[in-house]
């Protein structure tokens, strides 16, 4: 960490019961030129990566729908959220990790995958980086049954590209990432359009 204007005074562990929550004090040295003392909770629960698996033939992309408790909590009456197949790096770099949740997931047996970017997802309190990929896929691709390891029950869906777009606009997909990469591909089909 080189930023001369921050100066970390305590770093205390508040839980790691399913992640790592620290609180951090903290001296930053404002445009004012004045140094103040501030704290902030930062919660740590390494990276991740995300993929859209598309079907450029048929125009068909494959999500994932799943409960999600802090969702539930916060609103969404069933729990339920529709994403782009996602999950932690495990200590592998983020193309061996997203193929391998790709598998895990969604069955599917993908080979290789596009870097679409990288992002922080909600940087005022998760220290999480998300890496974003997409990733062809045919009625060929080998699969096998998905759904999850462990705990994990996810449900595939295989739908129109512009089905999963209009769910976004309608407000039925409210996932962030998954917004993220639908739109990417969006913008990508449009400025082929453009070009032909």
């Amino acid at each position: 960490m080189a930023n001369e204007r921050v100066q970390i005074t305590e770093e205390k562990l508040l839980s790691d019961n399913w992640y790592v929550l620290k609180r951090f004090t903290f001296n930053y040295l404002g445009k004012n030129g004045q140094w103040a003392t501030q704290q902030r909770e930062a919660y740590d629960r390494g990276n991740g990566a995300t993929i859209l698996l598309h079907n450029p033939q048929t125009d068909m992309v494959i999500l994932t729908r799943q409960f999600r408790l802090p969702t539930f909590v916060n609103g969404n009456s069933s729990g339920m959220l529709i994403e782009t197949c996602a999950g932690l790096l495990d200590n592998d770099d983020p193309e061996t990790a997203i193929i391998r949740e790709t598998e895990e997931e969604t069955g599917y047996r993908i080979q290789s995958v596009q870097k679409v970017m990288e992002a922080y997802m909600s940087p005022g309190s998760v220290t999480e980086k998300l890496f974003f990929y997409i990733a062809q896929y045919t009625t060929d691709t080998e699969r096998s049954a998905g759904g999850g390891i462990e705990e994990e029950e996810i449900d595939i869906l295989e739908l129109p590209f512009t089905e999963a777009v209009a769910m976004m606009e309608r407000g039925e997909i409210m996932d962030g990432k998954t917004i993220m990469l639908l739109q990417h591909l969006r913008l990508q089909q449009l400025t082929a359009t453009y070009q032909n």
